[in-house]
């Protein structure tokens, strides 16, 4: 075997000792290769790398998968209050808004946040712990789509819509995360009003107005978040306490944690059934909503008799499925108004 005097661990150590690590993603070698041996020109390819990252980092710093997750929740939203397909383009407009919205909250989250993600081992492949974005970029960039959401929906759906997500960001980055996040155990209790906004947003879009048939599906991410969020916490205790979160895992024992899940679930089972005589939901909806609430209330009180006698070995599991019981309950919710029964 030939001798090649490139070598990779060679490059990664190299790049790692300056603040590059394998979170930000590995060069490609022939890209590599070239920049060392064009040191007094910037190649295009190294160019496109470059370009590359940063786009992916920007993107990072939106959360994706949280944007992901809610935007789920506003398409059925918008086919409930249209009682049928609303106008594509308008759904389209709405997806873009939402999702610079979101996007601005969360890139405001991680520039707040970056002292404590940097602790943290779920977070420190961030861009901002990376090094891959500066603290002005990620500043700039929340100022820039947060702004830009407002104006999108105002011109482009209505004002409402935009007013609601303006809410929305202001909300997330000055109610919980500067002002309840690293203050109170119910931090993510008075969050998730910032993440059920979606469905006000979308309904608005459609409507013009927020109809009580929008603040139930806005009740059932309230109190969906909760039994959601805190399983991940429980996960990932260690590492809240060491960033100084006080999260209900870090500052109460497991059988507290549990038993609050278990309130909230049922709560939340709830709030889903009472969206059936305020938006007159058909028998699709009752159906989809009875089983999945009722396994979702039935995995929580798993992982409730597991927190009791202080045993809690996966709380991931009901973290998982809560993601699941949320995405086939609002599938449920788009259906449902196009069925004849």
């Amino acid at each position: 075997m030939s001798h090649n005097p490139f070598n990779k661990s060679l490059y990664l150590r190299a790049f790692h000792n300056v603040g590059i690590t394998d979170d930000v993603g590995d060069l490609d070698l022939t890209e590599m290769r070239n920049e060392t041996q064009t040191s007094d020109a910037p190649s295009s390819a190294g160019f496109v790398g470059t370009f590359s990252r940063k786009t992916k980092a920007y993107v990072a710093l939106t959360k994706p998968r949280v944007i992901e997750l809610l935007l789920i929740t506003t398409v059925p939203t918008m086919i409930l209050a249209q009682q049928g397909i609303p106008n594509l383009w308008l759904v389209l407009a709405t997806l873009v808004g939402g999702a610079l919205s979101a996007g601005s909250a969360n890139a405001f989250n991680c520039y707040i946040d970056a002292d404590i993600d940097k602790i943290m081992g779920r977070t420190k492949g961030r861009p901002l712990v990376t090094g891959e974005l500066s603290k002005t970029e990620a500043f700039v960039f929340a100022w820039v789509i947060g702004i830009g959401s407002v104006l999108w929906l105002g011109l482009l759906v209505n004002w409402m819509a935009s007013m609601l997500s303006l809410i929305a960001i202001l909300f997330y980055v000055f109610v919980y995360t500067l002002l309840l996040k690293r203050r109170t155990p119910q931090n993510i209790v008075w969050g998730g009003a910032a993440g059920a906004m979606p469905v006000t947003i979308g309904w608005a879009a459609v409507t013009g107005t927020v109809d009580l048939a929008a603040w139930v599906l806005f009740l059932v991410i309230f109190l969906w978040t909760p039994p959601h969020y805190w399983p991940l916490s429980m996960r990932y205790k260690e590492d809240y306490a060491n960033a100084g979160v006080p999260m209900l895992p870090v500052v109460r024992n497991s059988k507290t944690v549990a038993v609050q899940i278990i309130l909230y679930a049922w709560a939340l089972f709830a709030s889903t059934l009472l969206l059936i005589p305020v938006a007159n939901m058909g028998l699709l909806y009752v159906v989809v909503a009875l089983g999945s609430g009722g396994w979702f209330v039935f995995e929580a009180y798993k992982l409730y008799r597991e927190g009791i006698s202080q045993t809690v070995k996966n709380p991931m599991r009901l973290f998982h499925w809560a993601n699941t019981y949320l995405t086939v309950l609002f599938i449920a919710i788009a259906i449902d108004p196009l069925l004849p029964f």
